[in-house]
């Protein structure tokens, strides 16, 4: 796991192209403090950064940027290809004189390029990944990312100058980058609590998409998509699954448990996270089952009521027999992280459970430096609740004439939220449900949504209308509503899987945890992501994940080979922390100083007056903004670092 960054330009360069990639690659030392190393092409004015976290071949022939055996290729990468030591033995076959100068996916990497070309090798490789290499007889650079986004990759025109790199600090750091706000990016950050790829906070700065490939010539570019998480889902059906649903569990865990072999292979020592619940539960079950020794496993806990799990972790840690560790963090030392969070995502980024993930990730640092974690799980298996209750709701809902749903949307934001609880008094206890006032409310945003799809959007959403809040903006289109990009898939629920498989997943929960754990220099790995185990979800019936209404039927049965069902079933939790009362109590004075209305108005990019008031209605009680606050906040305090 590294960082790296780098630059191409079509005019002369009126700076000293060595001391500008150092200071690139300074800074991102955090993601790999264990050397560095600058290459420059002064004829082709093409030049890489890389900063290395040392994980396999520790020596320096691992060491980049690396050239090819050939020297047609130099490459500069970021990741892991887990099934590079089998492309080597292919490679041997093909050319049985073949030396290795060391045992780096590098160098497996390169020489895959000098034997099959960029693409054919990528379309080879098990991995996450993302990497910048220039091609000498084709005077080409190609950028690259992996299938499922684990790994990241900006880039942008800048002038004549493309720069690109791991994350925008790097960018940021060569005098050519122009640093303006995209106000039509702002929008997503408050609809989605992230910027969803291609989109960056930056005018003229992209994100390469999951599964492509940009290639670079001073005639222009193209982009080549190597693999397609959409024509997985479309396809998916096409697929004939053998037998039934004992050979499709035992399949499963085949294909679990080679993945997550593959990810094991380190020169350094590695643990995996463990919240207790089902997806890293079985991840940390598969590693214990193919270990002789211990393995290591990290869990946080939180005093508060509702926000902790590591008691569960602990249940399953001790009947695996792992080399167990939790911390439990007190709140003052959770609110101590958010300094760094403006600094630690590089661009706005408003998940509140990155302040655990970060805190979970700096207790792992203290004892591994590679880490495995569950997510995925989720996406694949129908985990999240939210899809069947949308389901649910969208059946009763599309059997009522949309004119009649607008209307009753209209007087139920016609009661006051407050008039709205003070009813609740009335309602028996066993039905009784928590500020039903914001619920109703934001339920009747949503229920003259047309479609399924834009039901979801509707319930996911932070804001809803987010072009109405910043000044001067037009929300963009993503893949949830932008046809031409949207899976075409008939199953509701298949499809809220796979709209957050290809944009919340890399988008908020990969960007999550990349950036929480390498700004303390640690890798992650995410077994459940290897592209053999995603296409064989998919090729599963929806009824292999979804029984009776709960998820993940199909990963539950290979978990439960491996742990007792008492110890892992019960009510699903979330990974946060309690934004909102935090708000009202130790974050108030940093709040109001950022959502100061004299302040908003100078900055001049939210309109003001809302926001104001859902600050007091928050403060009072009335309402309970805290994710809408939260994404201000979060843009403001990462805006004061990076004017």
């Amino acid at each position: 796991m590294c960082g790296f960054s780098g630059f191409f330009s079509k005019s002369d360069l009126n700076y000293d192209p060595n001391a500008v990639l150092k200071t690139m690659g300074l800074a991102i030392k955090h993601r790999g403090p264990d050397s560095s190393g600058e290459w420059i092409n002064n004829l082709n004015k093409v030049g890489f950064s890389h900063r290395r976290l040392a994980v396999v071949d520790l020596s320096v022939a691992g060491n980049q940027p690396m050239p090819s055996v050939s020297e047609r290729y130099v490459i500069a990468f970021n990741g892991e290809i887990y099934n590079h030591l089998d492309l080597r033995a292919e490679l041997e076959i093909e050319s049985p004189d073949i030396v290795w100068r060391g045992h780096s996916d590098t160098e497996t990497l390169l020489a895959g390029f000098d034997k099959w070309g960029v693409q054919e090798t990528v379309e080879k490789c098990i991995g996450m990944f993302s990497f910048s290499v220039w091609d000498e007889i084709e005077k080409s650079l190609v950028l690259a990312r992996d299938r499922l986004g684990e790994k990241p990759l900006y880039y942008g025109w800048h002038g004549a100058t493309l720069l690109f790199g791991s994350e925008l600090k790097a960018l940021k750091a060569h005098p050519d980058f122009v640093s303006e706000i995209d106000r039509n990016s702002l929008t997503l950050l408050l609809r989605y609590n992230c910027i969803p790829a291609p989109y960056s906070i930056y005018k003229g700065i992209k994100k390469l998409l999951p599964g492509n490939l940009l290639k670079i010539t001073n005639l222009g570019e193209e982009l080549i998509e190597y693999w397609s998480a959409r024509k997985v889902f479309e396809n998916s059906k096409k697929l004939e699954l053998k037998g039934g649903a004992e050979e499709a569990i035992s399949e499963l865990e085949c294909l679990l448990k080679l993945s997550i072999k593959q990810q094991m292979i380190s020169d350094v020592s590695l643990g995996a996270f463990l919240s207790g619940g089902i997806d890293s539960s079985t991840v940390v079950a598969l590693m214990q089952s193919q270990s002789e020794t211990p393995i290591k496993t990290f869990s946080i806990g939180f005093n508060e009521e509702g926000y902790n799990e590591a008691e569960h972790a602990k249940s399953v840690a001790m009947h695996l027999g792992t080399d167990h560790t939790e911390l439990y963090v007190t709140s003052e030392e959770a609110l101590a992280v958010i300094p760094k969070l403006a600094d630690m995502y590089d661009e706005p980024f408003s998940d509140s459970s990155q302040i655990p993930t970060y805190l979970v990730s700096k207790m792992a640092k203290e004892h591994v430096t590679v880490a495995l974690s569950g997510d995925g799980g989720d996406e694949l298996f129908c985990g999240y609740n939210r899809y069947v209750l949308t389901d649910r709701v969208w059946r009763k809902l599309s059997r009522v004439p949309l004119f009649i749903r607008r209307n009753l949307g209209v007087l139920i934001r016609f009661i006051p939220v407050n008039y709205w609880n003070v009813i609740s008094y009335i309602i028996p206890k066993k039905m009784k449900i928590i500020n039903i006032g914001d619920k109703l409310h934001k339920a009747a945003g949503v229920i003259g949504a047309k479609t399924s799809t834009e039901l979801y959007q509707g319930l996911t959403s932070h804001w809803s209308h987010p072009e109405e809040i910043v000044i001067d903006s037009n929300e963009p289109l993503t893949v949830i509503n932008d046809f031409n990009r949207k899976p075409n898939l008939s199953n509701d629920i298949e499809q809220m899987m796979a709209l957050d498989t290809i944009t919340y997943l890399p988008d908020d929960i990969l960007t999550k945890v990349d950036r929480a754990a390498m700004y303390n220099s640690l890798e992650t790995r995410v077994p459940f992501l290897n592209h053999k185990v995603v296409e064989f979800a998919w090729s599963l019936p929806l009824g292999y994940k979804l029984k009776g209404g709960v998820g993940k039927w199909c990963l539950k049965q290979v978990l439960f080979k491996h742990v007792p069902k008492s110890l892992i079933e019960r009510p699903k939790m979330g990974f946060g922390v309690p934004i909102d009362t935090w708000l009202r109590g130790p974050l108030k004075e940093w709040a109001n100083e950022l959502l100061a209305e004299d302040r908003l108005i100078n900055e001049g990019f939210f309109k003001p007056e809302k926001i104001r008031t859902m600050w007091d209605e928050h403060q009072t009680g009335k309402r309970n903004w805290q994710y809408q606050l939260w994404d201000i906040l979060m843009f403001q305090s990462w805006y004061e670092k990076n004017k």
